[in-house]
């Protein structure tokens, strides 16, 4: 979802349509190049007891979804396209000052670019090869709603938070101003065992795919999703907070925003120790292209920091593998290792090796600038809100705290570099 938040920043800003297709039958055009074997369908007379042996997938068949990407892989690659290091599934093709962009999710295809002929012809091409449905200007992808303004687009999942909220059993008539109360700790051992677990890991798994367009959420999902092998009243009691939240705020998505300079920001943030059941600490970061939000997480670090300055790099460590450029703030502009650190050192040097080629810039953020807070912990109210301003909600707008790493592009060809072209 990162590569495809990506690619509608891209686009906005460059005031490129957006075009979306869906492959007729997908897996069912794969080649199969081992010998697969199949019993003769039902009612063909079969007096021989004879098998089948398929040159061509099959829904159900393990190798079903490499083939037919295999295949997909091939068609691009003939029409003169370019598979990303950096994501597998984007594919690129560039000649002269022409750029076209292909996304990839399973029978989905997203396609944009600066040349028009180039599309209507891989268009023309993969319909001969595949059958094709052409569903025209993007507007509703992976259940994700898309619209459009002057300056951006936006993106919500407004039809599915409805489902969501109609069959969730809970009263929603009180409005919550945030995701979580302030200062919110969850056990694994108290409370008493919710009698519906079911419910609860449906619910929550709902609410993770909501964070597609809700970064708002992010924190207090991963929060609720630490439980969901045995979840308890208190965890109940959080999960419908969240919902009175979502139901009060049941429009929101993110805007994409289209920018005439297309600068690259990342900010990371870590709150230590903040597990109560473990004492591991909370890492938290957002990836602003231009000023969209395309990528962010929030995630439990799995080892415990002795330090609140460990903490920070495992957090900077973790946006680095999102973005290589990403990474931390006072230590990685400081040679000398003290003791507390000497053992994130592999950390420290690849970030620092990242400061030193140029590639990223380091600058400290206070608390009350930093988008990355709103993934590491409950926050008031305000300071909640004027955070979430920023984050490029239609409604709201999302901030975060501590580290901001940027990195400005100039151009097209250079912002596709950093999609791996």
């Amino acid at each position: 979802m990162g590569t495809v938040r990506c690619i509608i920043a891209l686009a906005a800003s460059m005031r490129w349509d957006i075009y979306q297709l869906d492959v007729n039958n997908a897996f069912l055009h794969g080649d199969l190049h081992e010998e697969v074997y199949m019993r003769m369908p039902e009612g063909i007379p079969n007096p021989d007891n004879k098998v089948c042996r398929l040159k061509k997938s099959l829904y159900g068949l393990k190798q079903a979804s490499r083939q037919w990407f295999a295949k997909l892989h091939g068609e691009l690659q003939y029409q003169g396209f370019i598979k990303s290091k950096k994501d597998y599934s984007l594919f690129i093709k560039k000649h002269d000052d022409h750029i076209t962009i292909a996304a990839i999710y399973v029978d989905d295809i997203l396609l944009t670019g600066n040349h028009l002929p180039t599309i209507i012809t891989l268009k023309a091409h993969l319909d001969a090869v595949f059958n094709i449905k052409d569903l025209g200007i993007m507007h509703f992808f992976l259940g994700i709603e898309v619209g459009y303004l002057p300056d951006g687009v936006v993106l919500t999942q407004k039809k599915f938070t409805k489902s969501l909220l109609s069959d969730c059993g809970f009263d929603l008539h009180k409005s919550a101003a945030t995701s979580l109360s302030i200062n919110t700790k969850l056990y694994a051992e108290e409370g008493a065992l919710y009698d519906a677990p079911e419910h609860y890991r449906t619910l929550v798994g709902k609410l993770k795919f909501l964070t597609h367009t809700r970064p708002d959420l992010c924190f207090a999902v991963q929060l609720l999703s630490q439980f969901m092998h045995m979840p308890r009243v208190p965890h109940v009691t959080a999960l419908h907070h969240v919902l009175r939240y979502v139901a009060h705020t049941a429009g929101q998505g993110i805007v994409l925003h289209a920018a005439d300079s297309l600068t690259l920001q990342a900010f990371s943030d870590s709150d230590w120790a903040a597990c109560p059941n473990t004492r591991k600490s909370i890492t938290g970061y957002v990836l602003l292209f231009g000023n969209s939000p395309i990528s962010w997480k929030s995630k439990k670090q799995s080892t415990v920091s002795k330090s609140s300055s460990e903490a920070e790099y495992r957090a900077m460590a973790a946006a680095a593998s999102e973005i290589t450029w990403l990474s931390a703030i006072y230590i990685g502009k400081n040679p000398v290792f003290h003791e507390r650190t000497k053992h994130i050192e592999i950390d420290c040097h690849f970030t620092r090796d990242k400061v030193l080629e140029g590639l990223i810039q380091l600058t400290y953020l206070p608390t009350h600038s930093q988008l990355a807070d709103v993934f590491t912990k409950a926050l008031p109210s305000p300071q909640f809100s004027d955070l979430l301003s920023k984050l490029g909600s239609p409604q709201h707008t999302y901030t975060f705290s501590h580290m901001i790493i940027t990195l400005v592009t100039t151009s097209a060809d250079v912002a596709m570099q950093q999609l791996g072209c």
